[in-house]
């Protein structure tokens, strides 16, 4: 049950002003803190993983969380609002014309200027909608379904509002236009103009045995499930327009378009530069020195790799092709990896002894420094060079 769950703010451990970047930031932490890889086989963890992705799913997205912070999990619940949550819910196969409200006001001058054909095909509005998923999944591709409350033909008259058996009739009235001529006296004289026809409400014909599906009007609402692909290397917070997914149109019309906004979580250990993908790996005094070999993280799995001897803290290697493959190619771009080197906190008599005279061997002092002169490092100047993340 909904009530069972905690506080979205209590599991990312936030206040209710949190901004947009802080609560990106505590989500990072849980995640990097109840990773599957890091924990493996730990259950417990792998719950509190799941729940600090729905509670960021939710609390990153301004209208789930004034909802949630209004209605509490209901407010965010799959269900909420099933009945009309779409805007829809209280439609019933009438069509509302923008020309027949200004025409009631204004004695049927504004409904005079329309002339179109009341039955020409119309296109379907569009429906937006957005979706969350992993970082892997952007950088890979993945399915998604989302679910829209979206105007249909009805499938029981099959759009002509008429009961089965029966058809529309051309209204009598105004001879199927939708409009009729009105005359008005008026101190300059006799006035023409035309208004919407009061028999057929402008439609142009009359349904005389309603189905009883739609009551009519030709379409019904209905909350509908939908398969879109989500390409490879999408960005957070781009938009997949899939085509002929909105609401359906009218009088045998296309349908418009459905607009799916993508959102990226955040990872906990790989950031997002372009196509490339960055990370940052801590070793030890001694495998920076005299070289190591370690098990990177990456995108497709731990790989194995090489950490020269002599690598410098901050120092920024390459792994060609392990990066996000481009959006509108086949090319990938690279994982970058920057090396951070772990100085440890608290050492033995011995230990202390020992780093002292390496360094008297090295021919420094472990009481004073010198800076070195800038051209003194010129293996940093090479092919990774001093590459840093802008």
């Amino acid at each position: 049950m909904a009530d069972s769950k905690r506080d979205y703010y209590e599991v990312l451990g936030v206040g209710k002003d949190a901004t947009e970047d802080e609560i990106k930031k505590a989500y990072r932490q849980k995640a990097k803190q109840y990773h599957p890889d890091l924990n493996p086989g730990d259950k417990t963890a792998e719950a509190k993983f799941k729940e600090a992705n729905e509670a960021y799913e939710v609390l990153s997205d301004a209208t789930k969380k004034a909802r949630y912070d209004q209605f509490g999990h209901a407010g965010v619940d799959p269900n909420y609002g099933a009945g009309g949550g779409g805007g829809f819910g209280g439609f019933g196969g009438v069509d509302i014309d923008l020309g027949d409200i200004l025409g009631s006001f204004f004695g049927g001058g504004f409904g005079g200027a329309r002339h179109a054909n009341p039955n020409a095909p119309r296109r379907g509005e569009d429906i937006q909608e957005r979706v969350t998923i992993s970082f892997e999944e952007a950088a890979k591709g993945c399915k998604r379904t989302v679910e829209v409350q979206r105007i249909e033909v009805c499938s029981e008259c099959g759009g002509n509002g008429a009961a089965t058996g029966t058809s529309p009739k051309t209204c009598p009235e105004c001879n199927g236009k939708g409009q009729v001529a009105s005359q008005q006296r008026t101190p300059f004289g006799v006035i023409s103009t035309s208004k919407t026809c009061p028999k057929c409400g402008g439609r142009g014909r009359i349904v005389e045995n309603p189905c009883p599906k739609c009551r009519g009007g030709g379409r019904v609402s209905r909350r509908t499930k939908i398969e879109i692909n989500i390409p490879a290397g999408i960005d957070d917070r781009q938009i997949l327009n899939v085509r002929g997914e909105g609401h359906k149109g009218a009088n045998g019309g296309p349908a418009g378009d459905l607009h799916v906004a993508v959102f990226v979580r955040p990872h906990p250990f790989f950031e997002r530069d372009g196509f490339d993908v960055w990370c940052d790996i801590t070793v030890s005094f001694a495998q920076a020195a005299l070289g190591a070999s370690l098990m990177i993280p990456t995108l497709d799995g731990k790989v194995k790799w090489e950490l020269p001897a002599g690598t410098q803290p901050g120092e920024v290697f390459m792994l060609k092709g392990r990066g996000i493959q481009n959006l509108n190619g086949k090319s990938k771009g690279n994982q970058l990896v920057r090396i951070a080197v772990e100085v440890p906190k608290k050492l033995s008599d011995r230990q202390c002894e020992l780093i002292k005279q390496l360094d008297s061997e090295l021919g420094g002092s472990s009481s004073e420094y010198t800076a070195p002169p800038d051209d003194s490092d010129d293996r940093r100047g090479g092919f990774f060079g001093k590459k840093k993340k802008q």
